[in-house]
């Protein structure tokens, strides 16, 4: 019989609910209830069994009468890794309270303080922190280990760090703890230095941490160091170290070592693929991107919610309809389930590809909407120049009862620049700074100068700048001074020259937008200087470029570029494009 039953419980699959009364009802009427391994075992599937009544486990245990408290820490930490902490600390407060007849012992409250630490419970893991101290369990390493991480997990790095310096010893998982904890805590520099101090060899874990921390520091160079120490500790990466790596150069925006660590890895799962393609993204390079997408769905990954809004967000970037259009309905033939943010990818997608009238069906069907949603659908409004629709879906966001942010606010306002909307704009801005106590950024502002430069009102642009609590940046004074050269008013440009080195220094654009401006007003002096000044500092004009879509690929064009695989085929055509218009007298 006991045989069988080890057998019953060794099954990875939890029992069903009939099986696991059988079993109870066998344990109660033999012997075997002596056995505490084959109790730990049966408590597995109790945790497994997700009951309704998650005190019956626990009762359940205490019938059979165990002779040690090892089967009520099996309970505890089946259930915290089956995902039910809070069970997990409600079983340690019954066996706390001696209910069972028994008492915890040094191995419960570790199992206490790791569920604790899954559900941030705070106070629960002060109260357990108590316990310890009251049965004098707390000087035992895995117990003070457990503590530096249940502080960590709840944002307490100073209580982690003075649970840390009171313990006499120390091995790899207590420097491990503290550095996550301090990681948490966005204190990166100091985990940093924590694992220079570390007098011992570091784990896995420990080079993982530190490498977030490198990546949230923006530190390479330190980084490149952790790698370095990893590459060492063992011959190939792991997949964990090796997505720690990958995050890290990611959010460096060191890509071309970001992609040289992704192609070694011998094993990559969705976490990988997120990482590099989600980079690809955030730094401008979304063919890449969707590149990389098309590589993972060769190799048999299937792309999840983070993914797919990942590539929506490229497809958006790209105008890159066809692929946009196919990622969406991988969506409903997988039934994958929308929720706000994949929604929002999506109608973001349709707008910026040119199909609004698709975006609003997509967004009037959501079955959850945010502001982030509202804020797609008024941001594609105001890129097809529907400034008055933009103002009216603003006005129903409002209504529906969510409260506009900077985002919605500059979408908003980007609305009434494109459609001329001065009154509406001007209404907006007070509306954002008086009504919703809003402070505004940078763009709120140059949205001001771009939307009174447009209408002609070129000093009431010019006070908006005087009057902004940061330095103008490159999209407001080059606002200010297309709307000079777009309504004439050059001599205007005299007051504008007064901050001619804070122009200087905002960078390539707005220098060769007041470099055309000196021209014009035959200031070739000051050509000569602006010109000058960009030479030395190395400033390039980036070229424009276009991006088209044939076949589900896309191709980017630059002004000037004389290199193409299709160059012969594409000169072909447009000869016989500038024909036909001849033709047509166009």
């Amino acid at each position: 019989m006991r045989a069988s039953l080890r057998a019953l419980f060794a099954s990875p699959i939890p029992l069903p609910a009939r099986s696991l009364l059988a079993a109870h009802a066998l344990l109660l009427t033999s012997e075997l209830a002596v056995d505490a391994a084959l109790l730990a075992c049966f408590a597995r599937h109790l945790a497994s069994a997700r009951l309704p009544d998650d005190g019956y486990a626990f009762r359940a245990l205490v019938l059979l009468r165990p002779r040690c408290v090892h089967p009520f820490n099996a309970l505890i930490s089946h259930f915290t890794h089956a995902g039910d902490p809070s069970t997990a600390f409600r079983s340690f407060a019954f066996l706390a309270s001696g209910a069972a007849g028994m008492r915890p012992d040094g191995y419960t409250l570790p199992a206490a303080l790791k569920a604790c630490a899954r559900f941030r419970g705070l106070h629960e893991g002060r109260q357990t922190h108590a316990v310890a101290e009251k049965a004098g369990f707390v000087g035992r390493m895995p117990v003070r280990n457990a503590l530096v991480t249940i502080y960590g997990a709840c944002g307490q790095c100073g209580d982690a760090r003075k649970v840390f310096d009171e313990m006499s010893e120390r091995d790899v998982v207590s420097w491990t703890a503290l550095i996550s904890a301090l990681t948490r805590g966005g204190m990166f520099a100091e985990a940093l230095r924590v694992l220079g101090e570390m007098d011992i060899t570091p784990n896995e874990g420990t080079l993982a941490t530190a490498l977030v921390a490198c990546g949230r520091l923006g530190m390479p160079r330190s980084g490149k160091a952790v790698h370095g120490w990893c590459a060492k500790r063992d011959s190939e990466l792991s997949l964990i170290v090796g997505n720690a790596v990958l995050d890290m150069y990611v959010k460096c925006e060191k890509l071309d070592l970001a992609r040289r660590v992704f192609n070694m890895l011998l094993v990559k799962d969705i976490v990988s693929w997120t990482i590099m393609i989600s980079g690809l993204v955030q730094c401008k390079r979304p063919s890449e991107a969707l590149e990389v997408f098309n590589t993972m769905q060769k190799s048999g990954v299937k792309p999840d919610k983070v993914v797919l809004s990942t590539v929506l967000s490229a497809c958006a970037n790209l105008g890159a309809l066809e692929s946009g259009r196919w990622v969406h309905e991988y969506i409903e033939r997988k039934r994958i389930e929308w929720d706000a943010h994949l929604g929002t990818s999506v109608v973001d997608m349709y707008t910026k590809c040119g199909c609004l009238d698709t975006a609003v069906s997509i967004f009037q069907k959501m079955p959850l909407k945010n502001v982030s949603s509202w804020n797609a659908l008024i941001n594609g409004f105001a890129l097809h120049g529907q400034g008055r629709e933009a103002l009216e879906c603003f006005d129903r966001m409002v209504a529906s009862g969510l409260h506009p942010n900077e985002v919605t606010f500059i979408t908003a306002l980007g609305a009434c620049c494109h459609s001329g909307l001065v009154q509406e704009g001007r209404q907006l801005f007070e509306l954002m700074t008086k009504s919703y106590k809003l402070s505004p950024w940078e763009e709120h502002y140059g949205c001001m100068v771009d939307l009174l430069g447009r209408a002609g009102l070129i000093q009431d642009a010019y006070d908006v700048i005087k009057a902004m609590p940061m330095r103008p940046a490159v999209f407001t004074w080059g606002a200010l001074l297309s709307a000079c050269q777009a309504h004439g008013q050059l001599d205007f440009l005299q007051q504008i020259f007064m901050h001619v080195h804070e122009l200087e220094s905002s960078g390539n654009g707005v220098s060769v937008l007041l470099s055309n401006l000196y021209a014009v007003s035959d200031r070739w002096a000051n050509v000569r200087k602006v010109r000058g000044f960009m030479n030395e500092k190395g400033m390039q004009k980036e070229p424009g470029s276009s991006v088209i879509e044939v076949n589900g690929k896309t191709s980017e064009f630059l002004v000037g570029q004389q290199k193409h695989l299709y160059m012969d085929d594409i000169c072909a055509m447009l000869s016989i494009l500038m024909k036909q218009i001849h033709v047509d007298g166009l």
